[in-house]
């Protein structure tokens, strides 16, 4: 006696493009891995703290007054609380530097990344998911830090002789935008990660440009006595997006500073403009790249 045995079913084309991940199941997968790698956790963490922190002990330690010992009002202090609020985010920025590129080479350095391009073989949807939550909890991370450490430091600088609205739009602006310059230096660095694909190599790089590379300029410049290392230093990822988180800066866009000095100044929409087209540019390089290239 025999018993008959149903074929397997074939799985043909229409079944294996069912199979195929959609974009949100991307996102959701994309998400999982980041909250389960310990490197990432400690990042936001410290991104987190030093948010709070830093303000909290300036604001705390700081003497705020004017010239004649008055207490400072209006602009004045506006600019005072943006600047005590907005102290981390010089510190933040590296640690955002170091999460972008490690989101993406640590799966490189795994092998992982190999599972992940299996999974959506033209690549772009993975890519475009992993910068989608990083720059979506960057921003929340930061901007909620950032908010915290606003509310915190009102009473104190209260206390210090600094009054200032906090609903004024001078102010929000500029803390808000300190959460867009480290979600977009995050997605920068992401980028860079994904063209070299080495964690050292990516932190080099990165950290070079937000942080060598200024200084090397402004030593061309003062040999050289020339305008233009000042002016390709506006352009840098830190200089660039530092106007946006400045206090209202009044100028518009790119102007000249002086008689015919040729120096070039951003505000906070140009600075955003040019940090954000230098994103655009080597995350097309980078999704280039990953078209052409074996995982």
């Amino acid at each position: 006696m025999t018993t008959a045995t149903a074929p397997a079913p074939h799985l043909g084309a229409t079944a294996l493009h069912g199979a195929r991940l959609s974009f949100p199941r991307l996102v959701r997968s994309e998400w999982i891995k980041m909250r389960s790698i310990r490197s990432t956790v400690w990042c936001f963490a410290i991104l987190f703290l030093l948010n709070i922190g830093f303000p909290a002990l300036i604001a705390s330690v700081g003497h705020f007054t004017a010239p004649h010992g008055s207490a400072l009002t209006g602009d004045a202090a506006g600019h005072t609380a943006v600047e005590v609020v907005t102290l981390g985010v010089n510190f933040t920025s590296l640690v955002v530097a170091v999460l972008g590129v490690l989101i993406v080479t640590g799966e490189y350095s795994t092998g992982m990344i190999r599972g992940t391009f299996t999974a959506d073989p033209r690549r772009l949807g993975a890519l475009f998911a992993k910068a989608l939550v990083l720059a979506v909890a960057t921003f929340v991370v930061s901007a909620v830090s950032t908010l915290i450490a606003l509310l915190l430091v009102h009473p104190i600088l209260a206390n210090n002789s600094v009054h200032f609205d906090l609903g004024d739009a001078k102010v929000l602006m500029p803390v808000i935008g300190a959460s867009v310059y480290v979600t977009l230096l995050a997605l920068l660095a992401f980028g860079i990660g994904t063209l070299v694909r080495a964690t050292a190599g990516g932190i080099a790089i990165t950290l070079g440009v937000l942080l060598v590379a200024p200084i090397i300029l402004q030593i061309v410049g003062g040999l050289l006595n020339a305008d233009w290392p000042a002016n390709l230093n506006e352009l840098l990822p830190s200089s660039a997006g530092g106007q946006l988180f400045a206090y209202e800066s009044s100028q518009s866009g790119v102007v000249h500073v002086g008689d015919d000095s040729g120096h070039w100044v951003l505000n906070g929409w140009g600075g955003f403009g040019v940090l954000a087209a230098e994103v655009v540019a080597v995350g097309i390089a980078a999704l280039a790249l990953v078209k052409r290239r074996d995982a």
